[in-house]
């Protein structure tokens, strides 16, 4: 069947018509647009554009060389008897961004540190000191080292190696919570209605609150603070350092203290009660991490953590009723707010939820 000539035409005007019209809205579009350069000599909209698309894209500038005090920090390790673990988390930390030295507390009495095995494998991206100690402290990773020049501050113990995202996270978090510690290990307190305290994890149950999803410390062991509160450790009264000297344990129980009172901002208030924080700030934020791994097993001279001592946790209650009479009040506050680089869950208690 042939198609009339008449109608093939009229298919070719209606065609034609949708076109033209197409070019005409496309040129007055491209009329109204700014030329190439403006008359100031500056780049005009589409140049800006791109040259916001090029920033995106370009690699960073390498973060030992720029930046702010603000934008690296320091990791300072503890270690002992530990040499083998310690130098693989020197290696696995060189690859963590923002990193600017490592400063590492050696507590090997009277043994040299692997200084010159380190050198002799170099170079190495960033830098590594270690601090001979003359007594086997656990309070010795608390100084104000000199060498220290950010703000931030990363600890971490010589059997936790941590994800290179997971510090990254955390470290951006810190950012905006610079006054607290930022950090991995949850713990908590509870009392009595006699003012008695006892420490443990979110298993532990509240007396008036029942359930376990808060925590009123972060531990030290692995987590970012601001480098002004090694400093004001060592300005606390002695007593304090008797304790954990006493106790070999317990400094990042009186850390969290000393946080506390901080963010307080009342150093020593006996009027207060007991049971009840002195701030409305806790002393940390905890981060939910991703991959944290425990290395203590792989040390070939087979040393366990304190953690481990059947004493370890009657150790940690005794600290917390010691502290609390030695400040006057309990300034530690609870929290159950828990930060994850997968989203923002509302309770802090992960263990006990899928």
């Amino acid at each position: 069947m042939r198609v009339p000539r008449g109608c093939l035409g009229l298919r070719r005007t209606y065609l034609v018509w949708p076109i033209l019209l197409l070019l005409l809205v496309g040129a007055a579009l491209t009329a109204l647009l700014p030329p190439a350069e403006d008359r100031g000599g500056g780049v005009g909209v589409l140049g800006a554009l791109r040259g916001a698309a090029s920033k995106r894209e370009a690699p960073a500038p390498d973060h030992h060389d720029e930046g702010t005090e603000e934008e690296r920090f320091t990791i300072i390790i503890q270690t002992y008897n530990r040499t083998d673990v310690l130098l693989k988390l020197l290696n696995h930390y060189q690859a963590v961004p923002h990193l600017q030295q490592m400063i590492i507390v050696w507590n090997n009495v009277g043994e040299q540190t692997p200084q010159k095995l380190w050198d002799s494998l170099g170079p190495h991206p960033v830098p590594v000191v270690f601090k001979k100690q003359s007594a086997n402290l656990m309070r010795n990773r608390l100084q104000p080292f000199h060498e220290i020049d950010t703000d931030a501050v990363l600890m971490l113990d010589d059997d936790t190696l941590l994800s290179v995202p997971d510090i990254s996270f955390a470290f951006s978090v810190w950012k905006q919570f610079s006054d607290q510690i930022v950090g991995f290990v949850p713990r908590k307190h509870a009392v009595t209605a006699g003012g008695v305290y006892s420490y443990g994890s979110f298993e532990l149950q509240d007396p008036e609150m029942g359930g376990g999803d808060r925590y009123s410390m972060v531990l030290i062991g692995a987590a970012f603070f601001h480098r002004r509160y090694l400093q004001l450790f060592q300005d606390q009264p002695p007593s304090v350092h008797a304790l954990v000297d006493e106790t070999q344990n317990c400094d990042d129980i009186a850390m969290n203290f000393v946080v506390a009172l901080y963010l307080g901002n009342q150093p020593r208030l006996s009027s207060i009660s007991r049971s009840k924080c002195i701030s409305n700030r806790p002393s940390g934020v905890f981060i939910k991490p991703v991959d944290l791994r425990n290395l203590e097993k792989d040390a070939s001279s087979g040393y366990l953590g304190m953690w481990h001592r059947p004493e370890h946790l009657l150790q940690r209650s005794y600290c917390l009723n010691k502290l609390t009479q030695i400040y006057g009040s309990m300034p530690l506050c609870f929290s159950n707010l828990m930060l994850c680089q997968f989203g923002f869950p509302s309770y802090a208690n992960h263990k006990s939820r899928s």
